[in-house]
Protein backbone atom coordinates (compact mmCIF):
# COMPACT_ATOMS: atom_id res chain seq x y z
CA UNK A 1 0.00 0.00 0.00
CA UNK A 2 1.23 3.28 -0.88
CA UNK A 3 2.90 5.49 1.73
CA UNK A 4 1.23 8.74 0.16
CA UNK A 5 -2.05 10.25 0.06
CA UNK A 6 -2.96 13.26 -1.56
CA UNK A 7 -4.68 15.84 0.85
CA UNK A 8 -6.56 17.83 -2.05
CA UNK A 9 -6.53 19.67 -4.68
CA UNK A 10 -7.22 23.67 -6.02
CA UNK A 11 -7.55 25.46 -9.35
CA UNK A 12 -8.21 28.91 -9.46
CA UNK A 13 -11.13 30.45 -11.56
CA UNK A 14 -9.17 30.64 -14.98
CA UNK A 15 -9.55 33.99 -17.12
CA UNK A 16 -9.93 34.11 -20.81
CA UNK A 17 -6.72 36.43 -20.83
CA UNK A 18 -5.00 37.77 -18.41
CA UNK A 19 -2.45 41.12 -17.57
CA UNK A 20 -0.86 39.05 -14.01
CA UNK A 21 2.00 37.38 -14.84
CA UNK A 22 2.31 33.46 -14.29
CA UNK A 23 3.88 33.70 -11.08
CA UNK A 24 0.76 35.46 -9.45
CA UNK A 25 -1.54 32.91 -11.10
CA UNK A 26 1.04 30.17 -9.42
CA UNK A 27 0.74 31.70 -5.89
CA UNK A 28 -3.07 32.23 -5.51
CA UNK A 29 -3.10 28.82 -6.42
CA UNK A 30 -1.05 27.76 -3.72
CA UNK A 31 -2.86 30.35 -1.22
CA UNK A 32 -5.71 28.90 -2.18
CA UNK A 33 -4.84 24.99 -1.11
CA UNK A 34 -3.72 26.19 2.13
CA UNK A 35 -6.98 27.71 2.98
CA UNK A 36 -8.81 25.14 1.63
CA UNK A 37 -6.97 22.29 3.70
CA UNK A 38 -6.22 24.66 6.52
CA UNK A 39 -2.24 23.82 6.42
CA UNK A 40 0.80 25.34 7.46
CA UNK A 41 2.62 26.41 4.57
CA UNK A 42 6.13 26.45 6.75
CA UNK A 43 5.36 22.43 6.47
CA UNK A 44 5.62 22.10 3.17
CA UNK A 45 9.04 20.68 1.94
CA UNK A 46 8.43 19.59 -1.48
CA UNK A 47 8.05 22.07 -4.38
CA UNK A 48 7.02 20.66 -8.11
CA UNK A 49 5.83 23.22 -10.40
CA UNK A 50 5.13 22.91 -14.60
CA UNK A 51 4.77 25.68 -16.57
CA UNK A 52 5.82 27.27 -20.09
CA UNK A 53 5.88 30.85 -18.93
CA UNK A 54 7.02 31.07 -15.76
CA UNK A 55 11.22 31.32 -17.15
CA UNK A 56 13.52 32.43 -16.69
CA UNK A 57 12.23 31.56 -13.18
CA UNK A 58 12.19 27.97 -12.19
CA UNK A 59 10.62 25.58 -8.89
CA UNK A 60 13.50 27.07 -6.69
CA UNK A 61 12.38 31.04 -7.90
CA UNK A 62 8.96 30.06 -6.71
CA UNK A 63 9.61 28.43 -3.46
CA UNK A 64 11.60 31.66 -2.82
CA UNK A 65 9.03 33.54 -3.44
CA UNK A 66 6.71 31.65 -1.28
CA UNK A 67 9.06 31.62 1.46
CA UNK A 68 8.90 27.98 1.51
CA UNK A 69 12.82 25.92 2.34
CA UNK A 70 12.41 22.71 0.29
CA UNK A 71 14.27 19.37 0.46
CA UNK A 72 13.10 18.60 -2.75
CA UNK A 73 12.15 20.36 -5.71
CA UNK A 74 11.26 19.88 -9.35
CA UNK A 75 10.57 21.66 -12.45
CA UNK A 76 8.31 20.32 -15.17
CA UNK A 77 7.51 21.19 -19.02
CA UNK A 78 6.35 18.36 -20.59
CA UNK A 79 2.90 19.59 -21.65
CA UNK A 80 0.07 17.11 -20.97
CA UNK A 81 2.08 14.85 -19.45
CA UNK A 82 3.43 17.25 -16.86
CA UNK A 83 0.97 16.83 -14.20
CA UNK A 84 1.43 13.25 -13.59
CA UNK A 85 5.09 13.26 -14.95
CA UNK A 86 5.20 15.43 -11.50
CA UNK A 87 2.76 12.83 -9.61
CA UNK A 88 5.23 10.12 -10.16
CA UNK A 89 8.57 11.90 -9.22
CA UNK A 90 6.64 13.09 -6.06
CA UNK A 91 5.79 9.69 -5.14
CA UNK A 92 8.53 8.53 -5.10
CA UNK A 93 9.96 10.95 -3.27
CA UNK A 94 7.81 10.80 -0.44
CA UNK A 95 8.24 6.88 -0.22
CA UNK A 96 12.11 7.66 -0.52
CA UNK A 97 12.24 10.42 2.31
CA UNK A 98 13.24 13.13 0.74
CA UNK A 99 10.44 15.29 1.76
CA UNK A 100 6.95 14.47 3.34
CA UNK A 101 4.63 17.43 2.22
CA UNK A 102 4.75 18.15 -1.21
CA UNK A 103 2.90 20.81 -3.25
CA UNK A 104 2.66 20.17 -7.00
CA UNK A 105 1.62 23.05 -8.95
CA UNK A 106 0.59 23.73 -12.74
CA UNK A 107 0.12 26.76 -15.21
CA UNK A 108 0.28 29.58 -17.37
CA UNK A 109 -0.64 32.81 -18.62
CA UNK A 110 0.37 33.82 -21.86
CA UNK A 111 0.79 37.09 -23.11
CA UNK A 112 0.02 37.02 -27.53
CA UNK A 113 3.69 37.37 -27.96
CA UNK A 114 4.42 34.35 -25.34
CA UNK A 115 2.00 32.15 -27.04
CA UNK A 116 3.57 32.94 -30.54
CA UNK A 117 6.77 32.39 -29.36
CA UNK A 118 6.10 29.28 -27.63
CA UNK A 119 4.26 27.82 -30.87
CA UNK A 120 7.11 28.96 -33.19
CA UNK A 121 10.14 27.27 -30.95
CA UNK A 122 7.87 24.46 -28.67
CA UNK A 123 10.92 22.06 -29.72
CA UNK A 124 13.63 21.86 -32.30
CA UNK A 125 11.82 20.24 -34.67
CA UNK A 126 8.65 22.79 -34.48
CA UNK A 127 11.16 25.38 -35.35
CA UNK A 128 13.57 23.86 -37.63
CA UNK A 129 10.72 21.27 -39.61
CA UNK A 130 7.21 22.39 -38.98
CA UNK A 131 7.62 26.16 -39.14
CA UNK A 132 8.95 26.61 -42.71
CA UNK A 133 6.13 25.03 -43.81
CA UNK A 134 3.70 27.09 -42.36
CA UNK A 135 2.21 24.58 -39.85
CA UNK A 136 1.62 27.57 -37.04
CA UNK A 137 -0.37 25.11 -34.46
CA UNK A 138 -1.31 21.91 -33.84
CA UNK A 139 -4.56 22.40 -35.49
CA UNK A 140 -3.16 21.53 -39.14
CA UNK A 141 -1.55 18.14 -37.08
CA UNK A 142 -4.84 16.90 -35.48
CA UNK A 143 -7.15 17.82 -37.95
CA UNK A 144 -5.04 15.11 -40.36
CA UNK A 145 -5.26 12.72 -37.48
CA UNK A 146 -8.99 13.23 -36.94
CA UNK A 147 -9.71 12.38 -40.82
CA UNK A 148 -8.01 9.23 -40.22
CA UNK A 149 -10.02 8.58 -37.15
CA UNK A 150 -13.37 9.18 -38.67
CA UNK A 151 -12.27 6.85 -41.92
CA UNK A 152 -10.71 4.36 -39.77
CA UNK A 153 -14.10 3.85 -37.55
CA UNK A 154 -16.71 4.99 -39.67
CA UNK A 155 -17.50 8.00 -37.60
CA UNK A 156 -19.44 11.20 -38.55
CA UNK A 157 -18.44 14.71 -37.28
CA UNK A 158 -21.43 15.01 -34.77
CA UNK A 159 -19.67 11.40 -33.18
CA UNK A 160 -16.57 13.53 -31.81
CA UNK A 161 -19.79 16.64 -31.68
CA UNK A 162 -21.24 14.05 -28.70
CA UNK A 163 -18.34 14.50 -26.37
CA UNK A 164 -18.10 18.06 -26.92
CA UNK A 165 -21.25 18.56 -25.34
CA UNK A 166 -21.46 16.13 -23.08
CA UNK A 167 -18.39 18.04 -21.91
CA UNK A 168 -20.26 21.43 -21.98
CA UNK A 169 -23.12 19.77 -19.54
CA UNK A 170 -20.61 19.03 -17.22
CA UNK A 171 -19.15 22.63 -17.69
CA UNK A 172 -22.40 24.21 -16.79
CA UNK A 173 -22.28 22.93 -13.50
CA UNK A 174 -18.44 24.09 -12.70
CA UNK A 175 -18.25 27.91 -11.54
CA UNK A 176 -14.06 27.36 -12.56
CA UNK A 177 -15.21 26.94 -16.39
CA UNK A 178 -14.72 29.57 -18.89
CA UNK A 179 -16.83 28.52 -21.12
CA UNK A 180 -20.30 27.43 -19.29
CA UNK A 181 -22.67 28.55 -21.67
CA UNK A 182 -25.55 26.04 -23.52
CA UNK A 183 -24.74 24.27 -26.84
CA UNK A 184 -25.96 22.53 -29.34
CA UNK A 185 -25.20 20.40 -31.75
CA UNK A 186 -26.08 22.16 -34.90
CA UNK A 187 -23.67 24.94 -32.70
CA UNK A 188 -21.16 22.38 -32.80
CA UNK A 189 -21.72 22.27 -36.36
CA UNK A 190 -21.77 25.29 -37.92
CA UNK A 191 -19.42 27.00 -35.71
CA UNK A 192 -16.72 28.76 -38.05
CA UNK A 193 -14.23 26.16 -39.26
CA UNK A 194 -10.49 25.78 -38.20
CA UNK A 195 -8.78 23.08 -40.29
CA UNK A 196 -11.38 20.32 -41.71
CA UNK A 197 -12.67 18.31 -40.01
CA UNK A 198 -11.80 20.31 -36.81
CA UNK A 199 -14.43 23.64 -36.17
CA UNK A 200 -13.54 25.73 -33.28
CA UNK A 201 -15.21 23.83 -30.49
CA UNK A 202 -13.05 20.88 -31.48
CA UNK A 203 -10.27 23.32 -30.01
CA UNK A 204 -8.81 23.83 -27.10
CA UNK A 205 -9.17 27.30 -26.19
CA UNK A 206 -6.60 29.16 -24.40
CA UNK A 207 -6.62 30.65 -21.06
CA UNK A 208 -4.76 31.90 -17.83
CA UNK A 209 -5.01 29.75 -14.73
CA UNK A 210 -3.34 27.59 -12.34
CA UNK A 211 -3.87 24.01 -10.42
CA UNK A 212 -2.37 23.05 -7.02
CA UNK A 213 -2.18 19.57 -5.43
CA UNK A 214 -0.98 18.72 -1.62
CA UNK A 215 1.07 15.15 -1.05
CA UNK A 216 1.77 14.47 2.33
CA UNK A 217 3.20 11.08 3.83
CA UNK A 218 0.69 8.59 5.14
CA UNK A 219 1.86 9.38 8.99
CA UNK A 220 1.87 12.94 8.64
CA UNK A 221 -1.76 13.20 7.03
CA UNK A 222 -3.50 13.46 10.37
CA UNK A 223 -7.28 12.85 9.73
CA UNK A 224 -7.46 11.03 6.22
CA UNK A 225 -11.15 12.37 5.43
CA UNK A 226 -11.13 13.51 2.18
CA UNK A 227 -7.46 12.24 1.22
CA UNK A 228 -7.01 10.30 -2.23
CA UNK A 229 -4.04 7.07 -2.75
CA UNK A 230 -2.26 6.64 -5.45
CA UNK A 231 -2.70 3.03 -6.52
CA UNK A 232 -0.53 3.06 -9.66
CA UNK A 233 0.89 5.51 -11.88
CA UNK A 234 3.32 5.18 -14.77
CA UNK A 235 4.46 7.43 -17.81
CA UNK A 236 6.00 6.27 -21.30
CA UNK A 237 7.85 8.46 -24.13
CA UNK A 238 6.35 6.50 -27.40
CA UNK A 239 9.33 6.89 -29.62
CA UNK A 240 7.81 4.03 -32.14
CA UNK A 241 4.36 6.00 -32.35
CA UNK A 242 5.54 8.08 -34.20
CA UNK A 243 6.69 5.73 -37.16
CA UNK A 244 2.50 4.63 -36.86
CA UNK A 245 -0.83 6.71 -37.69
CA UNK A 246 -1.04 8.58 -34.71
CA UNK A 247 -3.89 6.91 -33.86
CA UNK A 248 -2.35 4.75 -30.37
CA UNK A 249 -0.82 6.79 -27.63
CA UNK A 250 1.83 4.91 -25.23
CA UNK A 251 -1.49 4.47 -22.66
CA UNK A 252 -1.51 1.13 -24.87
CA UNK A 253 1.33 0.10 -23.67
CA UNK A 254 1.53 1.21 -20.26
CA UNK A 255 -1.81 0.78 -19.37
CA UNK A 256 -2.16 -3.36 -18.88
CA UNK A 257 0.75 -2.45 -16.13
CA UNK A 258 -0.94 0.27 -14.42
CA UNK A 259 -4.26 -1.65 -13.51
CA UNK A 260 -2.43 -4.97 -12.54
CA UNK A 261 -0.33 -1.95 -10.58
CA UNK A 262 -3.36 -1.07 -8.93
CA UNK A 263 -5.51 -4.70 -8.62
CA UNK A 264 -8.23 -3.60 -10.39
CA UNK A 265 -9.73 -3.76 -14.07
CA UNK A 266 -10.97 -1.01 -16.49
CA UNK A 267 -14.72 -2.02 -15.50
CA UNK A 268 -13.94 -0.97 -11.62
CA UNK A 269 -13.60 2.66 -12.55
CA UNK A 270 -16.18 5.27 -11.48
CA UNK A 271 -14.33 8.32 -13.02
CA UNK A 272 -12.34 9.00 -16.19
CA UNK A 273 -10.15 12.51 -16.90
CA UNK A 274 -8.22 11.90 -20.18
CA UNK A 275 -6.40 15.31 -21.46
CA UNK A 276 -8.77 16.75 -24.05
CA UNK A 277 -7.21 19.25 -25.91
CA UNK A 278 -8.93 16.97 -29.27
CA UNK A 279 -11.98 15.12 -29.49
CA UNK A 280 -10.19 12.92 -31.64
CA UNK A 281 -7.55 12.35 -29.00
CA UNK A 282 -9.85 11.88 -26.42
CA UNK A 283 -11.28 8.41 -27.88
CA UNK A 284 -7.97 7.46 -28.63
CA UNK A 285 -6.96 7.62 -25.38
CA UNK A 286 -10.18 5.65 -23.71
CA UNK A 287 -9.93 3.17 -26.27
CA UNK A 288 -5.64 2.73 -25.25
CA UNK A 289 -7.26 2.64 -21.44
CA UNK A 290 -9.30 -0.07 -21.91
CA UNK A 291 -12.53 1.60 -21.68
CA UNK A 292 -14.46 1.68 -24.70
CA UNK A 293 -15.75 -1.92 -24.68
CA UNK A 294 -16.75 -4.47 -26.93
CA UNK A 295 -19.53 -2.41 -28.76
CA UNK A 296 -16.41 -0.69 -30.46
CA UNK A 297 -16.59 3.20 -30.40
CA UNK A 298 -19.53 3.85 -32.92
CA UNK A 299 -21.97 2.82 -30.15
CA UNK A 300 -19.57 4.13 -27.53
CA UNK A 301 -19.88 7.69 -28.98
CA UNK A 302 -23.90 7.54 -30.07
CA UNK A 303 -25.04 5.74 -26.77
CA UNK A 304 -22.75 5.75 -24.03
CA UNK A 305 -21.36 9.04 -24.20
CA UNK A 306 -24.90 10.87 -24.50
CA UNK A 307 -26.64 8.84 -22.55
CA UNK A 308 -24.36 9.85 -19.30
CA UNK A 309 -23.38 6.13 -18.84
CA UNK A 310 -19.74 7.18 -18.39
CA UNK A 311 -18.67 9.90 -15.87
CA UNK A 312 -15.89 11.33 -18.03
CA UNK A 313 -13.81 14.47 -17.89
CA UNK A 314 -16.52 16.29 -14.77
CA UNK A 315 -15.04 19.38 -15.23
CA UNK A 316 -15.80 20.14 -18.62
CA UNK A 317 -12.58 18.93 -19.82
CA UNK A 318 -10.02 21.59 -21.13
CA UNK A 319 -12.50 22.13 -24.37
CA UNK A 320 -14.97 23.81 -21.76
CA UNK A 321 -13.09 24.47 -18.72
CA UNK A 322 -10.03 26.17 -21.02
CA UNK A 323 -6.52 25.32 -21.37
CA UNK A 324 -3.78 26.98 -19.02
CA UNK A 325 -0.66 26.48 -21.10
CA UNK A 326 0.73 23.30 -18.59
CA UNK A 327 -2.26 23.38 -16.40
CA UNK A 328 -3.79 21.49 -18.76
CA UNK A 329 -1.67 18.49 -17.17
CA UNK A 330 -2.68 18.72 -14.27
CA UNK A 331 -6.44 19.83 -14.61
CA UNK A 332 -8.09 16.23 -15.18
CA UNK A 333 -5.82 15.14 -11.74
CA UNK A 334 -7.27 18.11 -9.63
CA UNK A 335 -10.63 17.59 -10.94
CA UNK A 336 -10.33 13.23 -10.15
CA UNK A 337 -9.07 14.39 -6.44
CA UNK A 338 -11.67 16.75 -6.32
CA UNK A 339 -14.47 14.07 -7.17
CA UNK A 340 -12.99 11.25 -5.20
CA UNK A 341 -12.54 13.36 -1.93
CA UNK A 342 -16.49 14.99 -2.00
CA UNK A 343 -15.76 18.30 -3.04
CA UNK A 344 -16.85 18.94 -6.19
CA UNK A 345 -20.98 20.61 -4.82
CA UNK A 346 -23.45 20.44 -7.53
CA UNK A 347 -21.27 18.13 -10.04
CA UNK A 348 -20.47 15.67 -7.31
CA UNK A 349 -20.80 12.30 -8.47
CA UNK A 350 -23.01 10.21 -6.68
CA UNK A 351 -20.25 7.24 -6.56
CA UNK A 352 -16.55 8.64 -6.96
CA UNK A 353 -14.32 5.83 -5.12
CA UNK A 354 -12.16 4.99 -8.14
CA UNK A 355 -10.60 7.25 -11.45
CA UNK A 356 -8.13 6.94 -13.59
CA UNK A 357 -6.54 10.42 -15.61
CA UNK A 358 -4.23 10.61 -18.17
CA UNK A 359 -2.01 12.83 -19.68
CA UNK A 360 -0.28 13.43 -23.38
CA UNK A 361 1.99 15.96 -24.56
CA UNK A 362 4.84 17.28 -26.21
CA UNK A 363 4.16 16.69 -30.28
CA UNK A 364 6.83 16.35 -32.51
CA UNK A 365 6.63 16.22 -36.13
CA UNK A 366 2.75 14.57 -36.65
CA UNK A 367 2.30 13.08 -32.80
CA UNK A 368 2.47 13.46 -28.65
CA UNK A 369 5.46 12.58 -27.79
CA UNK A 370 4.72 11.27 -23.93
CA UNK A 371 2.07 9.68 -21.51
CA UNK A 372 0.99 9.01 -18.54
CA UNK A 373 -1.61 7.50 -16.28
CA UNK A 374 -2.41 7.19 -12.53
CA UNK A 375 -5.39 5.33 -10.83
CA UNK A 376 -6.67 7.35 -7.73
CA UNK A 377 -8.94 5.73 -4.67
CA UNK A 378 -10.84 7.47 -2.37
CA UNK A 379 -9.78 6.38 1.31
CA UNK A 380 -12.32 5.29 3.44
Amino acid sequence: MSATLIRGSVEVPYARRSIEPTAHWLGRAFEALMQELDFDAARVDGLGVASFTLRPDRAIDMAWRLGLRVSWFMDDGNGGASGLNLLQHAVAAIETGQARHIVLMAGDAFQPADFQALQDNYNVTTRDLLRPLGIANPNTLFALATQKHMHRHGLRRSDYGELVLSQRRHAARNPNAVYRAQMTMDDYLNAPQVASPLGLYDCVPVVAGANAILLSHADEAGSHHGCVRVRAVRGLHNHDQHQGDGLQTGLAEIAPRLFADAGLRPSDIDLVSVYDDYPVMTLVQLQDLGLVGDAGLQRFVRETVPEGRIALNTSGGQLSAGQAGTAGGMHGLTEAIRQLGGRCAERQLPRARTAVVSGYGMVEYRYGMCAAATILEAVA
